[in-house]
């Protein structure tokens, strides 16, 4: 297949589970079809990332759109001037004429079989596809996530922006799965909520994966303090949100039975606030060449999340390691894992702390759940990952060419119903 894939913001340096994802994706078609990549960006242009990334992905197309980046004040000078828009900040933010234009004159000409957005921050560059059946990529529910920053949002004005936006978000992408139809969301429950919104939209579910190379035995221990450790970029506001209620109401709960444990939070670009957090029980890393160390050292893993969508990669990334995680039920969401067997998950507080306390007093327990983690993970490698989704892009051209209605189904089989 001739596959052009268009991606808002940088690719590289691959340091979310966004970008992991697609990534290995990417590379992984790379190697059976042809692949073309659009990457636009805000900000200035950035010759070292083009080189880079066309060292990757040889023939990628590179746009600059010189809007305000993420770490520009100017941004906020920019949501301003689009608050009253109907479209979210999050989608009108990498919206350009430049970029409408490139990806119109991509797939009128008929060079492409398929295309593949990206997100739906991509989607609102797609204004006329021709004949060439448009994939979107749907990471998350981008309106639940939303929804749920609104929820945990203390802040009276950081409230009443999420739920402005929150409100776009869900009209949006109501319009934007009706308008593009064929969907691949990464998660069953993904799947019913965007069936929810729109229920003549196709969606297929391509799960997570995780690089089967890297899977490592856990290894024996000689502790001397206990190590729980975090991991994500922190500069995401439901990891921040995340390392808070774990911080404020879960640690000085495991430090009664264990005072000498310490939290290691593991990810780049952590506000001050986050850095403030810093003790002699609390290490706050920054970023690091590598969270391979981190994970390796640590006796736990936990994820405790309570806003997000989609499925996280960290908790795959952390089983692969030999790791034993406990996670909240948002957490680990999507996930084909299974509470008990290969991951722990609580919610409440002190439920979260008594299972982690439980863990750090029986390694033998510990050790069920890492062997478990490692034959989970083992499946679902990411070539495998990938077949499953050029199978999925496969099935939408023929589909863009027949006047049958197929509904690609989340085990990935098509099923014919009556128009």
């Amino acid at each position: 297949m001739r596959i052009l894939w268009v991606k808002a913001g940088k690719l590289l340096p691959v340091d979310t589970g966004g970008k992991i994802r697609s990534y290995c994706i990417l590379k992984e078609l790379s190697r059976c079809h042809q692949v073309t990549l659009l990457s636009y960006h805000n900000g200035v242009r950035d010759e070292t990332y083009e080189n880079a990334i066309r060292l990757e992905f040889p023939g990628c197309r590179c746009i600059c759109t010189g809007l305000p980046d993420s770490n520009t004040i100017g941004k906020s000078l920019h949501y301003l001037r689009n608050a009253f828009r109907r479209v979210p900040f999050a989608v009108s933010r990498f919206n350009t004429r430049q970029v409408v234009r490139e990806v119109t004159a991509c797939v009128c000409t008929g060079a492409f079989d398929v295309v593949v957005c990206d997100f739906l921050a991509a989607s609102l560059n797609f204004q006329d596809t021709g004949k060439t059946p448009v994939v979107l990529f749907q990471h998350n529910v981008e309106s639940v996530l939303w929804q749920r920053k609104k929820s945990m949002e203390t802040n009276v004005a950081k409230r009443l922006v999420y739920a402005l936006e929150a409100l776009k978000m869900e009209n949006y992408e109501i319009r934007t799965l009706r308008r593009l139809r064929h969907v691949i969301s990464v998660s069953d429950q993904d799947k019913c909520r965007m069936l929810e919104m729109a229920p003549n939209c196709l969606v297929s579910v391509v799960p997570t994966g995780v690089d089967a190379s890297k899977v490592v035995a856990p290894a024996s221990r000689n502790e001397t303090r206990p190590k729980i450790v975090f991991t994500g970029s922190m500069d995401w506001q439901p990891n921040i949100d995340g390392v808070f209620f774990f911080c404020r109401d879960i640690f000085p709960l495991v430090q009664r039975d264990f005072p000498d444990a310490i939290f290691q939070v593991v990810g780049r670009n952590p506000p001050l606030k986050v850095r403030r957090l810093a003790s002699t029980s609390i290490e706050v890393t920054g970023t690091v060449p590598a969270v391979d160390e981190y994970l390796q050292q640590a006796t736990l893993v936990v994820v405790p999340l309570r806003i997000g969508g989609g499925t996280r990669l960290k908790i795959f990334e952390a089983m692969a390691k030999g790791k034993t995680v406990i996670s909240t039920t948002v957490g680990a969401e999507g996930l084909d894992i299974k509470d008990g067997r290969e991951i722990v998950l609580a919610d409440a507080p002190n439920e979260f702390a008594s299972r982690i306390c439980a863990l750090l007093r029986d390694p033998s327990l510990r050790s069920r759940y890492e062997h478990a983690a490692l034959s989970n993970v083992r499946q679902h490698d990411w070539s495998y990952i990938a077949k499953h989704f050029a199978g999925v892009l496969e099935r939408t051209v023929n589909l863009s060419a027949s006047d049958d209605l197929i509904v690609l189904s989340s085990d990935l089989g098509p099923k014919t119903v009556p128009n």
